[in-house]
């Protein structure tokens, strides 16, 4: 028998252990009266002689700890990523809650209820005078987590990186204020939070590969929704002027340390406005997100320092020019000259090959928060155009750390030339980009019933919680990535030959 068994085993006999002293091995509701870190946020300072009179308290947490010594016993209680330490004594808490405390093992759940001390070494700790047992661990945890070099097990079994990592549990906090700062800076603008569908006959709004599911009933094959767009924006159409919409979205793309094909993203549409306004609205968003999550705008990532209070703007044709590593540094004429750009890149129009050669010799060198405005109409299908030179549209992708965080533009309320958009991007389609839009005849039927000018924008909550928190990989800052398939897990087999 391996040692795991064997643990499990010694485990499944103390439950047995556990109901003879009278208590549930999976309890029942516990009421207590504070959390753990309430405890420490309002005792944590106060020195024994400001504990008197006695502050009683009733907690509930995981033991993390374990140390016993003759008639008595210390622990250690987490609770909400933060730990504090319990004391147990044979006569303060009776013969039988004494028992329990010696049945326990780390990783079990208790309740303990008794009042606030300092120890000898000066730490508050709870004297316990009665035990309460909720939840049985019958697996081992971990004792040096941070020693796993198998990082895939650590997103696999997220609930034992959480419990095992309290900066973890920090990670997925500070993405709950991103979230909660931006709902509320929006809605402070008169934005409505709404939902849209995320199957869909046909997808659209994004350039992407869709997934694929089929509806038995209707007997049709739907598309998990690469973006919300096009039904967010007839609901402008519609008189709702001011939408937001906190989505999942699902495309069936690579996995790198930027990529998960199912994501979360914050897009919003505001009538009356275009993307100049959408720019200094954005600054103001992500500003003040950094001050709610993390308490200031300088971040610290990969060595760097990013400042959220001060966005550099470029047009796109601006940056390759400013960011051209090595000789022969081009001058703005040249970079609008369709035969240098072609002479640069395998694209097959000056549009194409200008994304192409930004996207491969500047995005990765955008380090500090940036906006790159102004890009071509080949790879903007849903973009109004510059009324000054058609060849390009009023469009900006937020950069940071060398990651895109945003897109956003004026949206093209045209239904003529949105329908002259999708036939470019079906020819795209035919020529091999399977990533190019579809012609979706609804849509252009709503800008038929005309929509208001309007700015719209998509921004991803991933990758600014990477940023906010440090992170180096998209898995870090979501709960569940998407894995591969792991063996059978034989445990469940090991239960049923316990019983």
């Amino acid at each position: 028998m391996s040692l795991e068994d064997e643990l499990l085993k010694q485990r499944a006999a103390r439950i047995r252990e556990i109901e003879a002293l009278g208590y549930h091995p999976y309890g029942r509701r516990y009421e207590f009266t504070h959390a753990i870190p309430e405890i420490l946020a309002g005792y944590g300072s106060k020195n024994a002689e400001e504990l008197t009179p006695e502050v009683r308290v009733r907690v509930a947490g995981r033991l993390m700890t374990l140390r016993h010594m003759g008639k008595a016993g210390f622990a250690h209680l987490q609770q909400n990523g933060e730990r504090l330490q319990i004391y147990v004594k044979k006569d303060a808490v009776g013969e039988r809650d004494y028992q329990l405390f010696k049945l326990v093992d780390i990783g079990d759940i208790v309740g303990v209820e008794g009042y606030l001390f300092r120890t000898r070494t000066g730490e508050l700790s709870i004297h316990a005078e009665k035990l309460e047992f909720l939840s049985k661990t019958l697996l081992t945890m971990p004792e040096k987590w941070h020693g796993l070099e198998d990082v895939e097990t650590r997103y696999r079994q997220r609930y034992l990186d959480l419990i095992a990592n309290p900066e973890v549990r920090g990670i997925f906090v500070t993405r709950a204020r991103i979230i909660s700062s931006l709902r509320r800076q929006l809605e402070e603008r008169g934005f409505i939070e709404v939902e849209t569908p995320m199957m869909q006959p046909l997808y659209g709004g994004a350039a992407a590969r869709p997934f694929v599911t089929h509806h038995n009933t209707l007997d049709i094959d739907l598309y998990l929704r690469i973006a919300p767009e096009l039904y967010l924006k007839r609901l402008i159409v519609g008189g709702l002027e001011r939408v937001y919409e906190i989505n999942r979205n699902f495309r069936n793309e690579g996995l790198s340390t930027h990529h998960n094909p199912e994501f979360t993203m914050l897009e919003f549409y505001q009538a009356y406005t275009d993307y100049h306004g959408l720019m200094d609205l954005s600054a103001e968003l992500l500003a003040q997100a950094a001050r709610d999550a993390v308490g200031t705008t300088e971040i610290e990532y990969e060595g760097h320092k990013l400042d959220f209070a001060s966005f550099a703007r470029y047009s796109m044709r601006e940056a390759v020019v400013h960011f051209w590593e090595g000789d022969g540094r081009p001058t703005l004429e040249e970079v609008a000259d369709p035969e240098w750009l072609r002479r640069h890149s395998g694209k097959p129009t000056a549009g194409e090959a200008l994304t192409d050669i930004f996207e491969r010799r500047v995005e990765h060198q955008l380090i500090q928060p940036t906006m790159i405005y102004d890009y071509p109409v080949e790879t903007s299908p849903l973009s109004k155009n510059k009324p000054e030179d058609p060849a390009f549209v009023e469009r900006f992708e937020i950069y940071a750390a060398g990651m895109e965080l945003g897109n956003a533009y004026t949206e093209l309320n045209d239904p003529q030339e949105q329908r002259r958009r999708f036939e470019m991007q079906l020819a795209m389609r035919e020529r091999g980009n399977q990533e190019a839009h579809q012609m979706d005849e609804d849509y252009v039927r709503a800008l038929a019933y005309a929509m208001p000018p309007t700015g719209g924008e998509g921004i991803g909550i991933d990758r600014v919680t990477m940023i906010f928190t440090g992170s180096r990989s998209i898995r870090d800052v979501i709960l569940f990535p998407l894995l591969r398939p792991e063996g059978p897990i034989e445990l469940v087999e090991r239960l049923r030959e316990l019983k």
